[in-house]
């Protein structure tokens, strides 16, 4: 067993060499050979990038002896198989297989040493309704491979169908407790008994025999266990009015009573994260003033007491425990230490001596044994995509277990900068700006928001920013308003507001690299996917002269008809009338499907036919309005896909269709030259 260092050096070395040797001195003349390393080592074949991650999603099994983990193949097949690997034996099992169309594999935990949980998510309809629905299944490792099977884990005893007009449980995957000290069973929050209003079953992991403990009440729509896995929080949502509850009892004896309480969409949010082991403290976050903090409160006394807050930023992200106490250490934090904010000082020491063997890399424990003894860490930067480790304590070793990216490494990518720029009104953007290794200002450029809106950009490696830069492209990834993290006016400002101040957000970061001389105002395109699709598509409309191509994948076109999609569902009204607004005349000035005459643009267009999230109408109308009016316009529709690439045909699909369209508008860019 190679001790991790020695790994690491070696790894080092071989990229210093590569990377020497691909950076001939520019008064030389440049030999073809040289020209071909310097195509390997900067602009890596488009497969590289395009491809699914090639290992991820490392749990270690609870002794630590088994890690599971799924591993997309592309050949023969394209397929994601989630596989058991025994570090100490080298033995690989192939346990379940999916081409990611009908039915993919949403996650997947350890019940115990024996039984894997898996949750498959697969695509359903009712009544022209598109969405998704979930099923919980087990696997028994004990059995020989031949005998592998896949138990449905809950069976609903009641004979309902769409036809009786009763409704059938959409997702059956929601496991609320493992029970540490009950590993042949878990805690399952399911509505079976009434729509909307999930019980609580205890299910046999083996059997699947289940045994409501918890019938649905109070419109609680989900619930909490304590650390000694006692049913103790519910949280109740009104859809037609947003309001929202937390319900707490001390034991099944106690009455409920209301612990918290906020009108969505009016007041600021508040969430329970969980309990420490103390059964009478509980984590939750809440607003002090406008940025997110992180509390805990004594259920006796009621005293709140405020554990993390920061000036600038929102603290998100869930607990941390220990596997030993069972006790709630810390919670993941993107601006603390190590992406981790513990209670205790000491629990940074084991990650400062990981930072001292990986020192250009961020690590993370993703897994951990029930001792603690044996874990798996995710090493990456901006330049060096994902690598897992299986670590020992009890013999110091760290043993590479896989590479997301296995093409990519040995090639030089590119790092990102944290930047601010102002919108025009004044207000402050945070981005991410990622220059190419090679070429000089001013850059072709790449505006690549953000989907959601309610998310954000990090640093980090990124498949599709790397593929860019190695092209020669620069790219910058904005947080405009609407963005989650800095704080609840800013999150907020997307409220009824698209296509407004959040769209001058994305054109203000074309103008400030334009203005600065880092981008080239005659090769700027923009290029998003679901809301960064409407962004990009909104852009050929709002700033038709600004950008020299627009890409979109998944995107919003029709705000008024994403407005009437989002009523069919429970809750939607509310949701649809907050985010969006209601007024027709309004939502058509803020669509791009009214506006096509305003549009130069050329465009392409690239969406799934199965997409739940935003309709392939919103690009099938969209195209069609282009192609009528004569415009330039490039569409391509995928026959099973969704609302993400997760199917590799698609995916491959997708980067040959952007870098022909990339190449085509904004010129091919070579590293020697």
């Amino acid at each position: 067993m190679l001790h991790i260092k020695s790994i690491y050096i070696l790894t080092i070395f071989l990229f210093t060499t590569i990377a020497t040797a691909a950076a001939p001195n520019k008064t030389q003349q440049i030999t073809e050979e040289q020209k071909q390393l310097l195509a390997k080592t900067m602009q890596p074949p488009l497969s590289s990038f395009s491809r699914l991650p090639a290992f991820s999603r490392v749990s270690l099994s609870p002794n630590g002896s088994q890690v599971a983990y799924i591993q997309n193949y592309e050949h023969p097949h394209n397929l994601a198989v989630l596989t058991v690997f025994n570090p100490k034996t080298k033995k690989k099992r192939l346990i379940v297989k999916s081409d990611n169309k009908a039915i993919k594999i949403n996650w997947f935990e350890w019940a115990n040493e024996e039984v894997l949980i898996v949750s498959a998510r697969f695509e359903a309809s009712n009544r022209r309704v598109k969405y998704f629905e979930t099923r919980l299944v087990s696997i028994d490792l004990t059995v020989k491979d031949s005998e592998l099977e896949l138990k449905h884990l809950l069976k609903h005893k009641s004979k309902l169908n769409y036809s009786s007009g009763n409704s059938i449980s959409q997702f059956q995957d929601s496991v609320i407790d493992f029970l540490p000290h009950d590993p042949e069973h878990i805690l399952v929050e399911v509505d079976f008994d009434e729509p909307q209003k999930p019980s609580v079953y205890k299910v046999n992991v083996r059997e699947g025999k289940q045994l409501r403990i918890e019938r649905g009440k109070l419109s609680i729509r989900s619930w909490i266990t304590d650390q000694q896995s006692q049913l103790r929080i519910g949280r109740a949502h009104d859809y037609t009015t947003g309001k929202i509850t937390y319900f707490e009892r001390k034991n099944k004896e106690t009455d409920f009573r209301s612990l918290f309480q906020y009108m969505s969409f009016d007041d600021k949010p508040i969430s329970v994260l969980g309990f420490g082991i103390d059964p009478n403290v509980v984590f939750y976050t809440q607003y002090k003033n406008d940025k997110k903090a992180l509390y805990k409160i004594n259920l006796t006394t009621m005293e709140s007491e405020l554990v993390l807050a920061h000036q600038d930023y929102d603290v998100s992200g869930n607990l941390i425990y220990s596997r030993t106490t069972q006790d709630a250490i810390g919670i993941i934090d993107e601006h603390s230490p190590f992406g981790r904010y513990y209670f205790d000082e000491a629990d940074y020491k084991f990650h400062h001596r990981l930072d001292k063997t990986f020192p250009d890399t961020t690590n993370y424990i993703t897994s951990r044994s029930n001792d603690e003894s044996i874990y798996v860490v995710y090493a990456e930067a901006d330049n060096t995509p994902g690598l897992y480790f299986y670590g020992n304590k009890n013999d110091n070793s760290l043993v590479l277990l896989g590479e997301s990216y296995p093409e990519l490494y040995g090639t030089k990518l590119a790092h990102h900068k944290k930047i601010n720029y102002k919108a025009r009104d004044g207000v402050e953007i945070e981005a991410y700006l990622t220059l190419p290794v090679f070429g000089e200002a001013p850059f072709p450029t790449i505006i690549h928001p953000h989907g959601g809106p309610g998310a954000r950009d990090y640093d980090g490696f990124d498949p599709w920013v790397a593929y860019l830069t190695s092209r020669g492209f620069a790219v910058i990834r904005p947080n405009f308003r609407g963005s989650v993290g800095y704080g609840y006016e800013f999150s907020q400002a997307q409220m009824g507001r698209w296509g407004l101040e959040m769209q001058d957000d994305v054109s203000d970061a074309a103008m400030h690299l334009i203005n600065n001389g880092t981008a080239d105002p005659e090769k700027t395109c923009i290029f998003g996917a679901s809301y960064g699709g409407y962004a990009a598509t909104m852009a050929t409309v709002k700033t038709p002269n600004l950008f020299t191509c627009a890409v979109s994948f998944a995107g919003v076109t029709d705000l008024r008809g994403i407005v009437s999609n989002t009523k069919r569902y429970l809750g939607g009204k509310l949701v649809a009338e907050k985010q969006f607004g209601d007024e027709t005349d309004d939502l058509k000035t803020r669509s791009p499907l009214y506006n096509i005459e305003k549009i130069k643009t050329p465009i392409l267009l690239i969406h799934g036919v199965e997409d739940r999230s935003v309709p392939v109408a919103q690009s099938q109308d969209f195209a069609e309005e282009l192609e009528d009016a004569g415009k330039n316009v490039r569409y391509i529709e995928f026959k099973d896909g969704g609302h993400s690439l997760g199917i590799q045909q698609n995916r491959t699909i997708f980067f040959e269709e952007l870098d022909g369209f990339l190449t085509k508008y904004l010129g091919k860019i070579e590293p020697y030259k």
